[in-house]
């Protein structure tokens, strides 16, 4: 199986990454990957964050192909971190200073002075190479990037639409565990090693996708997150219409009943929300 180290990293998505590793599909890797404030508790460098592992060259991976990225396993150190501070998420205007706690990671939680988080570790930044220009790892979009989705964890399957040739596919900024919305800024920030396995769909999708056990979701990210949620049910329509060979207006009024419209994370440049589908929409009675 092959590694990736953490020296090899990037700060951001482009078609001009020069490749770290090269695989096939069907063939698993190892990322090593750096949390996410590359070790500085002190201060956040926001040019320096989100380091992604990679990227890898897929070969035969080709524009208007789909990257399908299956997450064996996620393998986490003993302690984490979180920070937050003045400017920093959702109430960022409400708390003065910076501050930094350490965590320790137990085999079922992560510690909070004597609260019990379940544990929930789970992949931050995962993307290819963008259609055009340059993303920086902080923000997502089209091609992924740091969508920070608490579903894009062990046993899921990740689906990334192909850009470029290879795809170029990095990934990082793992957590220990992290609630929906982020909104502190920060999770439980760790460096990790994942085991992923990548293989190639040709089919073409327009925004990245997450297939869980029960669920699949569709993740969107915008600036504005009235436009994203206008997207992301928009897309989780279509999905029904098209599988089901179904009227738009049927659809509709199916997500109404069926499909749930979620935040993943509200603090990053873009805002990420994701529509989750449940396969027994697609069940025939």
């Amino acid at each position: 199986m092959k590694i990736v180290p953490s020296q090899r990293h990037v700060y951001s998505f482009s078609s001009y990454m020069t490749p770290a590793e090269e695989v096939y599909p069907g063939e698993q890797v190892i990322f090593e990957t750096i949390d996410a404030l590359g070790g500085n508790y002190e201060k956040i460098d926001f040019s320096k964050v989100n380091p992604a592992t990679g990227p890898v060259y897929v070969n035969g991976a080709k524009p208007g192909d789909t990257l399908v990225v299956r997450i064996k396993r996620i393998e986490l150190p003993k302690k984490g971190v979180i920070v937050t501070g003045k400017g920093f998420g959702v109430l960022g205007d409400e708390i003065e200073g910076f501050h930094s706690k350490e965590l320790e990671i137990e085999r079922w939680a992560v510690l909070f002075d004597h609260i019990r988080i379940p544990l929930h570790p789970m992949i931050g930044v995962i993307g290819v190479a963008p259609p055009e220009g340059e993303y920086p790892t902080g923000t997502a979009h089209r091609h992924g990037g740091n969508m920070d989705t608490r579903e894009i964890t062990e046993g899921s399957t990740v689906y990334l639409p192909v850009y470029h040739e290879g795809a170029l596919f990095a990934l990082g900024d793992v957590h220990a565990t992290m609630a929906d919305g982020e909104v502190c800024v920060s999770a439980c920030e760790v460096s990790a090693k994942v085991v992923v396995e990548v293989d190639i769909a040709r089919e073409e999708i327009k925004w990245p996708m997450v297939e869980t056990k029960d669920s699949y979701y569709i993740v969107v990210s915008l600036p504005d997150i009235e436009e994203a949620l206008k997207e992301v049910t928009r897309e989780a329509v279509w999905f029904i219409q098209r599988r089901k060979t179904i009227p738009f207006k049927d659809a509709y009024m199916i997500a109404s009943l069926c499909v749930d419209i979620e935040i993943s994370q509200l603090v990053n440049p873009s805002k990420t929300v994701k529509a989750r589908i449940p396969k027994y929409v697609f069940s025939e009675v």
